[in-house]
Order: structure tokens, then C-alpha cells, then sequence
């Protein structure tokens, strides 16, 4: 039998984002939203001399599936440059959209797996990582609001 698409581990991480204050003077801030289901996510960063992220702040107002994006992206953002969280972010596309075997490297990601079949549902998931690459690339150009 399938898995179900809310299921306790989504529910779980849905409860649990990190990071889930806003910076007070990010280097660069970007909201996202899905036009499907109205799911919005605003992810703050700062980076460090490295251009990695130091400092994450995220607000989500997202379904359940959104939310428990932003939790596995908020649990392991920091640290990471914007590339590396950009190719989380296209592996995660591909492999909902079935053009890859794994969601990747990303801790967690296969938690997704029923969502494949969802499609209406893939915006949503894809929020945080969306929003969190841009605002790296924009910290990292010297942006800042987005």
C-alpha cells in the first residue's frame, strides 16, 4: 500500500520548522509563493567571509507539505553556499517530477515520495529551497531584498 501523502513524518517536520524567525538585517531576503495553493515562504540569510550561510531566518505560511520542506531546508542550511543549496533544489524538482531515482543528497528528502504523484503539490514543496537559493545568490551579489 502506498504511503500516504500527510503522513506523521511530514506532520512532524511540519511542526518543527527551525529558523522560523526573521532576520532582523539579513544580507538578502526573498519571499516565494505558489500560485496554486497560496503557500508563502520569506527566507532571510547572511553569509559568511566564505560565502556560506551564518545566519537563517525563515516565515512560512505554507500547507503541511510546505512546512515540512522548510523544516528539512532550515535543518541543514546552515553552513551551505547558495550552490548548494540551488542543486537541492533541482534534484528535489527532478525527482518529483519523476526524472530522478533519489531526491538527492539533501538530508530527509525522500519524505517527498508520495508527493510525486501530486503534482499540484510540488510548488509548495519546492518553496523554501526556492527562495532560500535566491536569497544566498542575492547575499552573495551583494542584494539584498527580494
Amino acid at each position: 500500500m502506498a504511503e500516504a501523502l500527510y503522513n506523521t513524518r511530514i506532520l512532524r517536520l511540519a511542526a518543527s520548522i527551525p529558523h522560523a524567525a526573521r532576520l532582523p538585517n539579513p544580507q538578502a531576503s526573498v519571499a516565494k509563493r505558489s500560485p496554486v495553493c497560496g503557500s508563502r515562504v520569506t527566507v532571510d540569510v547572511d553569509l559568511d567571509s566564505a560565502g556560506r550561510i551564518s545566519a537563517l531566518g525563515q516565515e512560512v505560511r505554507a500547507c503541511a507539505l510546505g512546512q515540512a520542506s522548510a523544516a528539512l531546508m532550515g535543518a541543514s542550511a546552515i553552513g551551505r553556499s547558495g550552490a548548494e543549496i540551488a542543486a537541492a533544489r533541482d534534484a528535489l524538482r527532478a525527482y518529483l517530477a519523476g526524472e530522478g531515482e533519489t531526491p538527492g543528497d539533501w538530508p530527509g528528502l525522500d519524505v517527498f515520495a508520495p508527493a510525486r504523484a501530486h503534482h499540484a503539490r510540488h510548488a509548495s514543496i519546492l518553496l523554501a529551497f526556492e527562495a532560500a537559493a535566491e536569497a544566498a545568490a542575492r547575499a552573495a551579489a551583494g542584494g539584498k531584498q527580494g
